[in-house]
């Protein structure tokens, strides 16, 4: 089953679930009854991870009030460069 989107003229928008590729040009609003045409949008697919439509959606809010920053924020992780070398240096000939 498919979720196909219609649009009445009065009403606006309504969805009716369907067989693939059996979804009519036309369908009477489930309100007034009159003739709604289809309309042709994307597929509602969920075949990204958690992860990255958590990322996504950040990017999204971010549109609209982006963070602001005042200074540059603090090195966290490993430093740069290891103290050590993993090897000792070779000796020379």
């Amino acid at each position: 089953m498919a979720t196909y989107e219609y649009l009445c003229g009065r009403c606006g928008p309504f969805d009716v679930k369907s067989a693939v590729g059996e979804a009519p040009a036309v369908y009477d609003c489930p309100v007034c009854a009159r003739a709604a045409r289809r309309l042709y949008s994307a597929p509602g697919l969920s075949l990204t991870s958690s992860a990255s439509a958590a990322l996504r959606e950040r990017e999204e809010r971010s549109r609209e009030a982006p963070a602001v920053v005042s200074e540059v924020p603090p090195r966290t992780g490993p430093e740069s460069g290891p103290k050590r070398p993993p090897h000792p240096p070779l000796p020379r000939p």
